[in-house]
C-alpha cells in the first residue's frame, strides 16, 4: 500500500484526488513519475486540471423527499455554465447524488472540509480503543492512520461508494462526469433532514 507522505506529494504536484493517487502508486510500484504517467492514463490529470483552472458559476438545486415524508435531503451541484447546467445528464446525475446524501447519510462532502477538531476528536476515541494495547506505537500510528482513512471514507460523500454501484466512488463518477461533459462540476454543500433529529448540513 502506498505510503501515506508519497500520497501526498503526488496529490499536491497534481491536483488528483486522494484514492486516485494511492491506486497510481500502488500501480507504479511507489515511483513517482510512474504514478504520474498512471494518473495521465487514467484521465484523472485532466479532469484535476479543469478542476483547478476553472470557476463553478452555474449549477442547480436538487431535492429528494423519501416515500413516508420523514426524511428528505437536498443538494447544491455546481458546473460553469447555464447550458450544463440545463443538460439532462447532469439533473440525473445531481438526482443520483442527493439520493445517495438521503441513503447514506455522509456527514462532509470531502476529507478537505473536514475541520481539524472532527478528526482529533475521533483519534481520541480510536486511541482509547487501543489503549490496552501493547503493539509498538510505530504499528499503533499505522493502525490510527487505518482506521481514520476508513472513517473518513465512510463519512465523506465524495468517499463513499455510489448506493446504485459499489465498484465506484462518487468522487469517480464526478471525475467521469468532468471528462465527458468537458465543465467543472463540484458537490457545493447538502443537508439531510429526518423527523426527531437535527438536520445534517454540510
Amino acid at each position: 500500500m502506498a505510503d501515506a507522505k508519497l500520497v501526498a506529494e503526488l496529490r499536491a504536484k497534481t491536483g488528483a484526488g486522494m484514492m486516485a493517487c494511492k491506486k497510481a502508486l500502488d500501480a507504479a510500484g511507489d515511483n513517482m513519475e510512474r504514478a504520474m504517467e498512471e494518473l495521465r492514463k487514467s484521465g484523472e490529470l485532466k479532469a484535476a486540471k479543469k478542476s483547478a483552472e476553472r470557476e463553478t458559476a452555474e449549477g442547480i438545486l436538487v431535492t429528494y423527499v423519501h416515500h413516508n415524508k420523514k426524511m428528505a435531503a437536498m443538494l447544491e451541484l455546481q458546473c460553469e455554465s447555464d447550458f450544463v447546467a440545463r443538460n439532462e445528464d447532469f439533473v440525473e446525475f445531481a438526482n443520483d447524488l442527493v439520493m445517495q446524501v438521503a441513503a447514506m447519510n455522509p456527514l462532509y462532502v470531502s476529507p478537505e472540509t473536514v475541520p481539524e477538531s472532527h478528526i482529533s476528536k475521533q483519534k481520541e476515541l480510536f486511541a482509547q480503543e487501543m489503549e490496552n494495547d501493547n503493539k509498538p506505537e510505530e504499528i499503533k500510528e499505522k493502525i490510527m492512520q487505518g482506521k481514520i482513512d476508513k472513517w473518513l471514507n465512510e463519512v465523506c460523500l465524495m468517499k463513499q461508494s455510489f448506493f446504485k454501484d459499489d465498484e465506484k466512488t462518487i468522487e469517480q463518477m464526478i471525475t467521469e462526469k468532468i471528462a465527458t461533459i468537458g465543465e467543472k462540476i463540484a458537490v457545493s454543500r447538502f443537508v439531510r433532514w429526518e423527523i426527531g433529529s437535527n438536520p445534517g448540513t454540510c
